[in-house]
């Protein structure tokens, strides 16, 4: 990875490797080198600051493809597979097919490149093409260009042996005029190659039977003690510590993918539903601005905390007894698993990962495991949260519910079997 200014303040041993190299050793022994360039590297944002990109990311970037791979013969290790993520190590497989196709110690090298958010793409003005050192035939539809500019995503895409992304439903969704940000035509080329493959969650970190961020641990055999997060969020956010008023969280970016705009409706539609809602996040001014002005007006009912706080994040998964992700697209999500994992029942929108893990619940037939709406709109939003609220009213059912979703399993042993069947692939 390049060396960032923050892997200096992170609580380990670096050392030299050669001139422009470094390493550290991490968990039981596993190596990470470095990237050394003070110049591209060192400094407070990792692609760019709030005023938006560094305009000198293609050269960041190519330069840390290529010492990547300078790296590899230094270290004497001829990889049977590198795995790259996203835009930023895209130029990878180009390399090791155009500049260094004849290099017999890449020989046997394949790639695979997974995309974690497709919106992302690494674009540059196309003079800048100059500075990659490949042939000029590569900026054309068949390579780098897209829309008169430079993608480094694209060229990644056509270029790697494999292609995944963080889930199935997310790789359906990407081949779709409606989800594939201009790069669907070259997706559905490569279609024979990608997949999905959901990542996994840290049990490590988010296993409330373990957890010394939040009041009071508990398991699926002593699920009501998670009443006791409820209480001490409720004093903790100044709201009425009231047991049966169900209390809604949110973690995440306050932006227009996260579903801000449906998320805004409901608050400030508030005293309409008998509920309470607890908010942790930051981003979008507009977002800033809606939010507080009703939590002014609602103090009782809705806490908005416009910061990062890890801490109070566990406390929310812990506290709440519904957690929101209204998200117009989610290449995976996290926060549904975890939410399971806290007996926190997840109101989504169909889409991405989200439709890979979470099924309506029907109350009759008890199947399903949280409050899907497939049409993104404030009234199915609603809906869906009506639907939460009736049954959350039906205590039987509710602890039925509950206590299943706590016991599944979405740890990384899965994902990383699945990973495995595609190196060997």
């Amino acid at each position: 990875m390049p060396k960032y200014s923050c892997v200096n303040k992170a609580k380990v041993s670096i050392s030299k490797l050669k001139p422009g190299f470094s390493m550290a050793t991490i968990g039981k022994n596993i190596k990470v080198y470095f990237v050394d360039n003070d110049k591209y590297y060192d400094r407070p944002g990792l692609y760019g600051e709030k005023k938006g990109d560094y305009p000198d990311n293609l050269e960041r970037f190519s330069y840390y493809c290529e010492r990547t791979l300078e790296l590899l013969k230094i270290i004497n290790f001829s990889p049977d597979i590198i795995h790259c993520n996203d835009w930023q190590s895209s130029l990878i497989p180009v390399f090791l097919k155009t500049k260094l196709a004849n290099d017999s110690f890449y020989k046997k090298t394949k790639t695979v490149l997974t995309i974690h958010n497709l919106a992302y793409q690494g674009l540059f003005a196309a003079e800048e093409f100059s500075e990659l050192d490949l042939d000029k035939s590569l900026f054309s539809i068949d390579g780098f260009e897209f829309y008169g500019k430079i993608c480094l995503l694209k060229a990644g895409i056509l270029f790697a042996d494999k292609v995944t992304t963080v889930s199935q439903g997310y790789a359906d969704e990407i081949l779709t005029k409606e989800f594939g940000c201009g790069l669907e035509a070259v997706l559905q080329k490569r279609r024979k190659d990608l997949s999905g493959i959901i990542n996994g969650l840290d049990y490590s970190v988010w296993d409330p039977e373990k957890d010394d961020l939040i009041f009071q641990k508990y398991n699926s055999k002593n699920a009501d003690d998670k009443s006791v997060n409820k209480k001490e969020l409720q004093k903790l956010c100044g709201l009425a510590v009231k047991k049966d008023i169900p209390l809604l969280g949110f973690v995440g970016r306050l932006a227009e993918q996260k579903g801000v705009d449906l998320l805004s409706e409901l608050v400030k539609e508030i005293n309409t539903f008998k509920v309470q809602v607890v908010i942790l996040g930051t981003g979008d001014q507009k977002y800033h601005d809606l939010l507080e002005e009703v939590a002014g007006k609602n103090p009782k009912r809705f806490s908005l905390n416009l910061k990062f706080d890890e801490k109070l994040a566990h406390r929310i998964y812990a506290g709440s007894d519904m957690f929101f992700m209204p998200s117009r697209y989610e290449p995976c999500g996290l926060g549904q698993m975890i939410s399971f994992k806290y007996a926190t029942i997840p109101v989504v929108y169909k889409t991405g990962g989200l439709s890979d893990t979470v099924f309506d619940f029907n109350p009759k037939t008890q199947e399903g495991n949280g409050f899907v709406f497939t049409s993104y709109s404030k009234d199915k939003f609603f809906d869906s949260i009506k639907r939460s609220l009736s049954v959350f009213a039906d205590k039987k059912i509710w602890n039925k519910l509950i206590r299943k979703v706590m016991d599944y399993n979405f740890s990384w042993e899965e994902s990383a079997r699945k990973y495995i069947e595609l190196y060997n692939h």
